[in-house]
C-alpha cells in the first residue's frame, strides 16, 4: 500500500482532513477537495443499511435506478478515494455492500433489486463496479465476483445484439430486449465492458467497436457536443458521456472528442442543468482524460460548483429537478467520483 493511500485511510478513520494528496500539486484548493471527500465518505458510512445496501431515496420513482445501483456507486466512491474491501476503516462496509449486490443478480445475469422501469441503468453501474473491484477483493470473494461478472457481461452483449435500426445499432436502452438505444444507458454499458476487458474478461473487440460507432453517431457535428440520440441537440451532460466513452475506448483526441471538449469549455455544466450529478461524473472524468487546458478549466469549474453545494453533514442532496427522487446517497457518491478523479485509484480513471 503506498504512502498516499495509507494517509488517506488514516485521515478518514480519524475524521480529520488530508494535508497531502496523490496529485502532483497540493494547493489550498486541492486540500479543500480532500477534506470534502473525507466528509462525504463519513456521511455515506453512517447511512449504510444493516443488509449492506445503500438505499435509493425513493425507489418507486428512481427512473431506472435502485438500491443495487446506489450501493455500487457508494462502493466506487470509496474505491476512488483509495479504500479497498476488507481493509481499513471502510473495508468491512465495502465488503458487505459488494456481497449484497452479488446477491441481487437474477438467474439471467441481470442486476436488479427492485423490479421497475429501465433496469439496464442499474445493470451497467453494478457491472462496472464489479469490474473495478475484482482485483481488490480477497481470493474467495474475487472468484465469486468474476463468475457474476461473466454472467453480467453476457447479458450486456445479448442486449446489444438485439436487432435495431441503423441509428440505434451498437447501443443500449432501458431493457435487455430494447430495440432502440440512447447515449445515457449506453455510457454505463460501455464503461462496464471496457473495465471488464481491462481485467481480462472475454469482451469481444467487435462489441466495443460497435458501441463506439453508436457513440460517434450521437456526435453533434454542428454544435460540437453529444446528444441523447443521433441527430438531436447537444447538452453538457450528454457531451461528457460521449467524451468519456470515446476516450476510454482509445478514441483519444479525435475530432469528435475535441469538438465536444471545446463545447464544454463554451458551455460548462451548471447546477441547474438536467441530471447535474450524472453530468458532473461524466464531464469531470471525461475532461480529465482529455487533459491539458480542457481539464484545467473543467477542474476549477466543477470543483467550485460541487463544493459550494455540499451540505455541512458531508452530503449532496438534489432537492429539486431531474434527480430529486434519487436522493443524497446517489448525489454524494457521484460527487465523490467526480472530485476524486485526480487520485487515479479507480482503474477507469487511468489515462
Amino acid at each position: 500500500m503506498n504512502r498516499c493511500l495509507q494517509y488517506l485511510l488514516l485521515a478518514s478513520a480519524l475524521g480529520g482532513s488530508t494535508s497531502t494528496t496523490c496529485r502532483a500539486q497540493n494547493t489550498p484548493a486541492d486540500r479543500q477537495v480532500d477534506q470534502s471527500i473525507v466528509r462525504a465518505l463519513k456521511y455515506l458510512s453512517a447511512r449504510q443499511r444493516p443488509s449492506g445496501a445503500w438505499q435509493l431515496e425513493s425507489p418507486s420513482r428512481g427512473r431506472g435506478l435502485d438500491a443495487a445501483s446506489t450501493t455500487s456507486l457508494a462502493i466506487m466512491a470509496y474505491m476512488s478515494a483509495g479504500h479497498v474491501p476488507a481493509e481499513g476503516p471502510y473495508g468491512e462496509q465495502m465488503d458487505r455492500g459488494i456481497r449484497w449486490v452479488l446477491n441481487n443478480q437474477n438467474p439471467d445475469g441481470l442486476f436488479q433489486h427492485r423490479a421497475g422501469s429501465g433496469p439496464m441503468y442499474t445493470h451497467g453501474i453494478c457491472t462496472l463496479m464489479l469490474a473495478e473491484v475484482a482485483g481488490m477483493a480477497d481470493a474467495t470473494l474475487s472468484d465469486r465476483i468474476r463468475t457474476s461478472l461473466e454472467r453480467a457481461i453476457m447479458l450486456i452483449l445479448r442486449a446489444q445484439a438485439v436487432p435495431k435500426g441503423r441509428n440505434h445499432a451498437g447501443g443500449w436502452r432501458y431493457h435487455p430486449s430494447s430495440n432502440d438505444s440512447d447515449l445515457s444507458v449506453t455510457g454505463w454499458q460501455l464503461l462496464a465492458l471496457r473495465a471488464a476487458k481491462n481485467i481480462g474478461c472475454d469482451v469481444p473487440a467487435e462489441a466495443i467497436e460497435f458501441a463506439v460507432a453508436y457513440v460517434n453517431r450521437c456526435s453533434d457535428r454542428r454544435g460540437g457536443g453529444f446528444s441523447y440520440h443521433p441527430d438531436h441537440g447537444s447538452s453538457p451532460t450528454r457531451t461528457g458521456t460521449g467524451i468519456l466513452c470515446l476516450e476510454i475506448c482509445g478514441e483519444h483526441h479525435t475530432p469528435a472528442t475535441m469538438a465536444a471538449a471545446d463545447y464544454l469549455l463554451r458551455r460548462p455544466l451548471q447546477y441547474d442543468d438536467t441530471f447535474f450529478f450524472y453530468g458532473a461524473y461524466y464531464c469531470t472524468v471525461g475532461m480529465f482524460q482529455v487533459g491539458g487546458r480542457h481539464w484545467d478549466e473543467t477542474r476549477s469549474h466543477m470543483s467550485s460548483v460541487l463544493l459550494a453545494r455540499q451540505h455541512p453533514d458531508g452530503s449532496w442532496n438534489p432537492s429539486e429537478g431531474s434527480e430529486v427522487s434519487f436522493g443524497p446517497i446517489y448525489a454524494t457518491s457521484m460527487a465523490v467520483l467526480a472530485l476524486a478523479v485526480e487520485y487515479r485509484y479507480l482503474p477507469i480513471y487511468q489515462r
